[in-house]
């Protein structure tokens, strides 16, 4: 054993010493006659040794009193229940003793012992967790804490044994829990009675411990924190928590995804379990900001094997580093290759036999394929897609699920356009083999790669300007990890040619959005700056999630809903978009010529021009 375990019996061995002779003493009330001085003084001699042969052998040496709790209190009960059972048969087995052990006070030890042990860890516990110095007036920081659920439970405790902060209250709109304490901590009042106590506690900073409340609560608890006048904090999302990837005591600065995010989504985790559980998973793109997350989501649900097909070397890379160190029981194989190489796709289906992919591969960035790359756009969404979903078929694959876009819905733009293409010939494959063929549509993802938000924050570092192409732009947002787990659900739920589009909630004006950012920062907008730019090549005020002539069927899940879009390809359109798609580069302006005969939807946009206002510091 440690030395600290050593030091550990030696306390419990004198507080057992300490017990019998209280419990003697208490017996004759205070004064233990000179006839049972000797009796108990022997009896002590093995009674204390056979109490810490009992302590021992029940594991109390194994704990750490710095976080004694309620199973270390009922260890001590058990093994001071048992010392006390063998005692009594001992004395009952002993010769005669005259005078006899009193039976009080066979009574009176255990109790004693059970406080002496008890009462030891916990005093250790409360002075490691400085509740003392809180008491006495910590100099930890003064806070308030938004929330008296369980969160906030964990939270006390976790901040009492860090010493960091000085909780003075808790806030919480349920009448039921006004005037309770929580770890020894009052509920002060409602959420809105912060405006009041945030002067007259002095109040700098509120934790908002609300992790499975909804959306628009977590946003009223901002509000009103803002107007209190005071730094807001908060505890990790409930996605997160349940992952295991933090814990509640991680707490950290409100960022953007806590004010655009959403209520957690709720998955058919049993089916989804059914469905991956042992079978053989590829995806492509796994290097990707949807793709990565999707390999991340698909793992918890113990897949036989997981292919990451990638064509960026150090993405995949990070990728393996990154499930070897979180998912050792998985077996992940990488794979190297080029989607538009349908050889080496033949070659990776061929060897992993998966039984499902997910398409994730593509190029996303509008402008960045608007112009000299809009053949490597279609190209890469469309040719790539088909030599998947075709090396799909050939191999028996039961479900190709698509990762698609909200900008294949009027697209005016190359890239919606080619997404929009990926998504006719899916569907239009769907009745040439046993494969299912499932499509996603969603919007923009928080902090995927080329997002505004990571660009924002680069320019806010800065010192600005933040620029934003237009004042009424807007989009859809949603976080990376509610996007994969949609695909997910709409992977399961597809029987085969749906487009499911999801759930977006409302969209943001991306200049309000900016503003968020820039005071999520700690500045003012005059010492950043917003600036108008103009909207760039084949950028769209706003996005849609349906086309023209579409409509929409309502799904058992409360966030996915099925297209229904216009008829699919046959055979003699697929061919010759193949034989185009397999041409030299004809350049920019016949790219979108042909994207517009193949594509009805599809309305190029013309150059554009810079807003009416120019540019606008602000």
């Amino acid at each position: 054993m440690h030395i600290r375990n050593w030091m550990a019996l030696g306390h419990d061995v004198a507080a057992a010493a300490l017990a019998w002779y209280l419990a003697y003493w208490l017996r004759f009330n205070t004064e233990i006659p000179q006839l049972n001085l000797p009796n108990m003084a022997g009896n002590m001699l093995w009674v204390v040794p056979l109490q810490a042969l009992v302590f021992f052998s029940f594991g109390m040496y194994r704990g750490i009193w710095r976080y004694a709790s309620v199973p270390d209190l009922q260890r001590i009960a058990l093994a001071v229940a048992l010392a006390t059972l063998l005692i009594a048969l001992m004395l009952v087995m002993l010769p005669h003793q005259e005078p006899p052990v009193p039976r009080s006070v066979l009574l009176l030890d255990p109790l004693l012992l059970i406080l002496f042990l008890g009462g030891s860890r916990l005093g250790y516990r409360i002075w490691k967790e400085r509740r003392l110095r809180n008491v006495l007036g910590s100099p930890g920081k003064p806070v308030v804490i938004l929330g008296a659920g369980d969160a906030a439970a964990d939270l006390l405790k976790n901040l009492a044994r860090a010493g960091d902060w000085r909780v003075l209250g808790l806030l919480d709109d349920n009448p039921a829990k006004r005037g309770r304490q929580i770890q020894g901590i009052d509920v002060l009042g409602a959420l809105e009675d912060l405006v009041e106590l945030a002067p007259r506690l002095e109040l700098e900073r509120a934790i908002i411990a609300m992790p499975s409340a909804s959306h628009q609560s977590r946003r009223r608890a901002l509000e009103i924190c803002r107007r209190a006048g005071v730094q807001v904090l908060t505890v990790p999302s409930y996605q997160d928590l349940m992952s295991g990837k933090v814990t509640v005591s991680q707490v950290r600065n409100i960022e953007l995804d806590d004010l655009l995010g959403r209520d957690p989504v709720l998955l058919d985790e049993s089916r989804l379990q059914a469905w991956i559980r042992g079978r053989s998973v590829l995806v492509t793109g796994a290097g990707g900001s949807i793709g990565s997350e999707l390999c991340r989501q698909i793992a918890r649900f113990e897949p036989a094997r997981l292919v990451l097909f990638e064509h960026n070397e150090f993405a995949l890379y990070r990728m393996e580093q990154e499930f070897a160190a979180q998912y050792p029981a998985i077996r992940l194989d990488c794979v190297i290759g080029d989607v538009k190489d349908g050889a080496r796709v033949v070659e990776a289906i061929a060897l992993h036999q998966p039984q499902l992919v997910f398409h994730a591969a593509a190029y996303k960035h509008v402008p960045l394929m608007e112009q000299d790359n809009a053949w490597e756009a279609i190209r890469n969404n469309v040719l790539g897609t088909w030599c998947v979903a075709e090396a799909a078929i050939a191999q028996g694959v039961e479900k190709f699920v698509m990762v698609s876009t909200d900008k294949a819905v009027n697209p005016a733009n190359v890239m919606g356009a080619s997404k929009r293409l990926a998504e006719i010939v899916c569907q239009g494959l769907q009745a040439k083999g046993a494969t299912c063929f499932v499509i996603v549509r969603f919007g923009n993802v928080l902090g995927s790669t080329g997002s505004v938000i990571p660009k924002f924050r680069e320019q806010i570092a800065r010192g600005g300007p933040v620029t934003v192409t237009h004042p009424e732009i807007t989009r859809y947002f949603m976080s990376i990890p509610e996007a994969a787990q949609l695909v997910l659900q709409a992977g399961l739920m597809g029987s085969g040619g749906e487009i499911f589009v999801l759930d977006m909630g409302e969209p943001v004006k991306i200049v309000d959005l900016a503003r968020e950012l820039i005071r999520l920062s700690g500045y003012a907008e005059a010492d950043i700056g917003i600036e108008f730019t103009g909207l760039r090549p084949g950028e769209k005020l706003y996005e849609e999630l349906l086309a023209d002539g579409e409509h929409t069927l309502p799904t058992p899940h409360p966030k996915l809903r099925i297209a229904k879009s216009r008829a699919a390809s046959d055979a003699r359109w697929r061919e010759d978009l193949l034989h185009w798609l397999r041409q030299p580069n004809p350049g920019a302006e016949r790219v979108r010529a042909e994207l517009a005969a193949r594509v009805p939807e599809y309305t190029p946009q013309a150059k554009s021009e810079p807003c009416a206002s120019g540019s606008i510091q602000t």
